[in-house]
């Protein structure tokens, strides 16, 4: 058995289905509608202990890590964070990570089995830790798998400084030091985002003094819905072998064209400068009518052509049921689709807020239809 949160030993803790990728977490705490809505409108906590976490220290620090992942942070500012991704040779994308940048460490913190392909002629993939170990050579620098010392809470709501007696700015990333710790500014899955790096052995802790200062628990099921609404990938989820970071808005936020010297970097730049995506990742409205629901992974069709892989799959407090979806850039923004596989087919939409400006007005169009 995988990592188990000690949260989900607490009275009301549901935890996820085998089959979903939120494994080890809380899923919800009963009622997971009024749990996004006051994530929406109150302030909301959000067990994500599940997230490895890997530390870097030494001289060389920025530098080597400006070498190695896709986004620009040689000049890294204290006090601040960003996104970041390890590519492949091909500019597939490996692992996603959010950083942190405080009192000399740079903290990565990742999604659960972040893996990243050897750099070795047939290496295989292995754990992300153990290739950026790999990567190090003579570069003065200190990896710590650091997992097992810190673990991750997430802050959601307007309300968040009512719980939260931290001076944070307002800015996206902006990290503070907390006891043991620190909070770091996030821009999604909703504007008013906080995550906590906490000491894992105060996990428990962290989690009664906020609840008892008047935040909700909440569970991946509304984190998940929340962060399908603005369209933010997961990566394993919402990508496939093939994503590469232009398919699913990670250029800019998590992946910088125009530094080189990183692997990768030549698909980054000439997609982006001679040519768009193949694919592009949407949020899909589903048909909620017959109460089921396409899986991760399941096809997208237009017809009986598939054009498109499902993602993540939620069921939203407002929306109803969504998902995210990597669909051919080329597949009509009105198009009448179909989502999911044997008996879980359902009709589908694309929401056109989530479309590139040029499709956007015919799929508001093939919108007012969905609904009406």
């Amino acid at each position: 058995m995988g990592y188990q949160s000690p949260l989900l030993d607490r009275p009301g803790a549901v935890a996820a289905p085998e089959t979903h990728s939120e494994q080890g977490v809380p899923w919800h705490w009963g009622d997971p509608f009024a749990e996004q809505r006051t994530a929406v409108r109150g302030v909301a906590v959000v067990d994500r202990s599940h997230r490895e976490v890997i530390t870097v220290t030494g001289e060389e620090r920025l530098s080597w890590l400006h070498l190695v992942l896709s986004q620009h942070v040689a000049a890294l500012p204290e006090g601040t964070g960003t996104e970041a991704l390890v590519l492949d040779s091909q500019g597939r994308i490996d692992a996603h990570m959010v950083l942190a940048y405080l009192n000399g460490t740079v903290y990565l913190d990742t999604d659960p089995g972040a893996e990243a392909t050897s750099a070795l002629p047939k290496g295989g993939r292995q754990p992300l830790a153990a290739y950026l170990e790999a990567m190090k050579f003579w570069s003065k620098v200190e990896l710590t798998d650091a997992t097992g010392d810190y673990a991750v809470l997430t802050l959601l709501g307007p309300d968040i400084a009512t719980v939260l007696d931290v001076e944070l700015g307002p800015e996206p990333y902006a990290v503070a030091e907390m006891p043991g710790g620190f909070a770091r500014r996030m821009p999604w899955p909703r504007s008013s985002a906080v995550d906590l790096v906490v000491p894992r052995p105060q996990l428990t802790t962290w989690w009664d003094r906020l609840t008892e200062a008047g935040a909700r628990p909440a569970g991946s099921w509304a984190f998940d819905a929340l962060r399908a609404e603005s369209v933010r990938p997961r990566l394993g989820v919402d990508t496939d072998e093939r994503a590469i970071p232009h398919e699913v808005n990670w250029i800019g936020s998590a992946a910088h064209v125009a530094k080189g010297c990183y692997r990768g970097q030549e698909t980054v730049s000439k997609v982006h400068n001679v040519g768009r995506p193949p694919r592009h990742l949407v949020l899909l409205h589903l048909d909620g009518s017959p109460e089921i629901y396409p899986e991760t992974g399941d096809p997208v069709l237009l017809g009986e052509r598939t054009v498109g892989r499902v993602g993540t799959v939620a069921q939203h407090h407002e929306l109803g049921p969504i998902a995210l979806a990597l669909v051919k850039r080329s597949t009509p923004p009105d198009a009448e689709l179909l989502a999911g596989a044997d008996d879980r087919v359902v009709q589908a939409a694309i929401d056109p807020d989530s479309l590139p400006q040029e499709h956007a007005a015919p799929g508001r169009e093939a919108m007012q239809r969905f609904r009406g």
